[in-house]
């Protein structure tokens, strides 16, 4: 079975019935069920209805011993870059990618590796083909030929301030708007003149605009911060969090992402008042990287704070290494223990552990004997939590000691 599923439209051929083969329908009702476990994910049936089926869902992939790749008998020597190469989950070309992980793969439209590759699917703030990267962030998006709201080229892309093409320049930062009717005006606008572009007049400071295209908004820009406009400079003064006031009243008054002791303006103020406020609501001791309360509005909550996982504090540290997965108990006993959302071996601080104790459970034969490799290796059990069972699991598969997943590979000739 693919782990990626060729739709009969495509095989008609045309690049209207590619793009409806492969694009993403928003669901229109409420969902059936997770697609996870071997039974859902190989019934042929949409489960949780994110319009991928089975083996296409990424789910499947992680939970499924269904959908791992297949190991054949003899190593491949082909390069994989052919359509019947690209679904036969098998890595051809012996690069540790196969099918549609490989990037040789992804450029065959037909095999519906990516389902973001319209405008409308590269603008619609959804990660069409679950793979994490979301319109304009998905090589599927930049490098599409149907795509042009990510190139920043364009008069209209040059002025959104937006980074479309993801290279972390922005409107006309980006050499690619350099030739763009927008950004020679801007070329053209000495910083003295209330021209377009530059963020010299109040009006500029407060349209919520990269005006200028130099990543900065309104008075996070220094021309409007610091500019030599009194009108200017009152006005920034008016919204910046500098005071406790506005360090405490919940609102992300300058516009920069960051609200209230979040900001660094108030978390690192030399403002007395606003310093000890902040002091009392960063996570920073211990009872505040324990009370299950993203104390400080930033995202994360106790020991998934960076400020309490890496804290200088000795009780802070101690309460949080009691919980974080980096020992081989954590790593084994199939609980989130630091609550990130991924489990044991699935969570990178076990994945990637340099503890040998750890790595031994997380490797499904690292260290075994024959006997004990072949036992593991044929329990159906998912041993070290990465998703795959048995010899679906690389370990297994490829370790040169066992031999029941050799076994399994022999073919009758």
């Amino acid at each position: 079975m693919s782990s990626f599923r060729m739709r009969g439209a495509v095989l008609l051929g045309g690049l209207t019935l590619l793009a409806a083969a492969c694009e993403f329908v928003t669901p229109t009702s409420t969902k059936l069920g997770y697609e996870v476990e071997d039974d859902k994910c190989s019934n042929g049936l949409d489960d949780d209805l994110d319009n991928l089926i089975d083996c296409e869902d990424p789910d499947c992939v992680f939970s499924s011993g269904q959908c791992g790749e297949v190991v054949p008998v003899y190593p491949q020597d082909e390069i994989e870059n052919e359509f019947h190469l690209c679904i036969d989950q098998i890595d051809n070309d012996s690069n540790g990618k196969f099918d549609c992980g490989d990037s040789k793969c992804q450029s065959i439209a037909e095999v519906c590796c990516t389902r973001e590759f319209s405008d409308e699917l590269c603008s619609d703030g959804i990660d069409n083909d679950g793979n994490n990267f979301i319109d304009c962030q998905d090589n599927g998006c930049r490098n599409g030929v149907f795509v042009t709201v990510c190139s920043e080229n364009l008069d209209t892309t040059c002025s959104d301030g937006k980074d479309n093409d993801s290279d972390g320049a922005i409107d006309c930062s980006d050499t690619g708007c350099s030739k763009t009717a927008t950004c020679q005006a801007v070329l053209s606008c000495s910083q003295g003149d209330a021209c377009f572009g530059d963020e010299v007049t109040v009006a500029f400071c407060k349209d919520g605009k990269d005006n200028d295209g130099n990543g900065y908004i309104d008075c996070n820009d220094n021309n409007c911060k610091k500019s030599s406009d009194s009108a200017v400079l009152a006005y920034c003064n008016s919204v910046l969090e500098l005071s406790l006031e506005r360090c405490s009243d919940g609102i992300d008054n300058d516009n920069n992402g960051y609200a209230d002791c979040g900001d660094y303006s108030c978390s690192q103020s030399m403002d007395p008042a606003v310093l000890a406020y902040c002091n009392s609501v960063l996570e920073l001791s211990l009872e505040r990287c324990s009370d299950g309360i993203d104390n400080d509005d930033n995202g994360f909550a106790d020991c998934g704070d960076y400020s309490c996982s890496q804290s200088e504090d000795p009780a802070v540290k101690a309460h949080c290494d009691t919980i974080l997965e980096s020992t081989a108990d954590k790593c084994s006993d199939r609980v989130d223990n630091d609550g990130n959302g991924f489990v044991d071996c699935a969570d990178y601080s076990c994945k990637k552990s340099k503890d040998p104790a750890v790595q031994a459970v997380c490797q499904e034969s690292l260290g075994l004997t024959a006997a004990e490799v072949d036992a593991r290796c044929s329990d159906g059990l998912d041993n070290d939590g990465d998703g795959f069972i048995d010899c679906k699991d690389w370990d297994c598969s490829w370790n040169p000691l066992g031999t029941v997943c050799k076994q399994q590979k022999r073919v009758c000739e």
